[in-house]
């Protein structure tokens, strides 16, 4: 298995990789993760935060104290667990996408702040919503290390959290000329693997975005033939 998420979220996912038995998990952070400058706001012209990563916490800076009386909408308990360490009151959080989470809100709550990455996701606001963006931080891809183009071209379950990663993936295996038909993908969503292209051995995803329900999606799949083996 073969782990590309940043840090610190690539060392966290190869932990619990590495305690799956029958798994072999090997990590390769794909992407530097920077802050961005952006334009800090009044927590009065907002009822809550919209946040869908705890990359936001981690790199949003300074701006982020002004914002601690607002409660959080969190996508997954991760980015709730990162909310709650830096101070911050968590209304809700599950796993599940961020539209989803739109329909969740309380009623009182319906001037939003979402705070997020460069690479984000669309939303389509309920009726009587707004919302306003800033974001706080971006990823960089890396190139491959050697190690991981010679796994690549060996069967290999690669585990991607974003589409951002499939399609830096997908040229990379391109440019490395590494065949896609012996690697198979386990993504945290439909999306992610529409992101991916074709050519692979398998795309599968998990039910619902979460890491664990990835990895261990990741596991079953090193358990099984290989597709074209049976």
């Amino acid at each position: 298995m073969v782990i590309i998420r940043p840090e610190p979220g690539c060392s966290a996912s190869l932990e619990l990789a590495r305690g799956m038995p029958g798994v072999v998990a090997h990590g390769f952070p794909l992407f530097e993760v920077s802050a961005r400058s952006w334009e800090a706001v009044a927590p009065d012209g907002y009822d809550a935060l919209l946040i869908g990563s705890g990359m936001v916490f981690r790199q949003g800076g300074r701006g982020l104290g002004a914002l601690k009386g607002l409660p959080v909408y969190a996508v997954g308990e991760t980015t709730a667990a990162a909310a709650r360490e830096a101070g911050f009151a968590v209304v809700a959080s599950e796993a599940g996408s961020m539209q989803t989470m739109l329909g969740q809100l309380d009623k009182a709550h319906k001037r939003l702040l979402r705070l997020a990455g460069e690479e984000r996701i669309a939303l389509t606001l309920p009726k009587g919503i707004t919302m306003d963006e800033r974001i706080v931080y971006a990823s960089a891809p890396r190139a491959l290390p050697p190690e991981l183009v010679a796994l690549l071209r060996c069967p290999a379950i690669v585990a991607l959290h974003s589409a951002e990663a499939a399609r830096h993936l997908t040229s990379e295996c391109v440019r490395h000329g590494i065949r896609r038909a012996p690697i198979r993908l386990a993504v945290l969503s439909g999306r992610i693997g529409a992101a991916a292209g074709d050519g692979w051995g398998e795309v599968a995803a998990v039910p619902y975005p979460e890491d664990k329900a990835l990895l261990a999606l990741a596991r079953q799949m090193c358990q099984d033939p290989w597709p074209g083996s049976r």
